[in-house]
């Protein structure tokens, strides 16, 4: 078994989609990035790379690459999960965290969780979701943006 840690923060714009986990989220701001910015994506998809021992997300999808303008996220984590399973690992769970001032998320941690798994094609129970405020404090507290850290678990096949 190997264990892998991810982070993840963009500052939010206007004129763009707030994805999280894969799923819109109702907000009249989005997260700029290069790709679809889904903080929690990205940093699910640092936490494999990590326990894979591959170096990072930037490494595999610089954002210098033009093909990835605009990307969605899940595209990446399907890329992942290839690698995952070229070198004979599956995830046996994956932990997360979403530091967001607002909008506020519980109503739609049920329906990420749900997409990540199918992402992987694993048990929703393998899945957990967590979000918090940051009690107004720091970038994230000001609503300046939002960041995300994930723990994996992945194991031989």
């Amino acid at each position: 078994m190997k264990v892998g840690f991810g982070y993840d923060s963009h500052r939010f714009s206007a004129g763009r989609t707030l994805m999280l986990g894969g799923i819109e989220i109702p907000c009249e701001v989005g997260l700029l990035g290069h790709s679809d910015a889904d903080v929690l994506l990205h940093a699910i998809g640092d936490a494999l790379i990590g326990a894979l021992g591959e170096g990072d997300l930037g490494r595999h999808f610089p954002d210098s690459d033009v093909s990835l303008k605009d990307i969605s996220s899940k595209t990446l984590l399907v890329t992942i999960r290839g690698m995952m399973e070229k070198k004979g690992y599956r995830i046996n769970n994956i932990d997360s965290t979403i530091v967001i001032e607002k909008p506020r998320l519980a109503p739609y941690i049920g329906d990420m969780v749900h997409s990540i798994a199918l992402l992987f094609e694993i048990s929703d129970d393998a899945v957990n979701v967590k979000a918090t405020t940051n009690e107004g404090m720091g970038f994230t507290g000001r609503g300046e943006g939002a960041a995300a850290f994930a723990v994996v678990t992945i194991e031989s096949l």
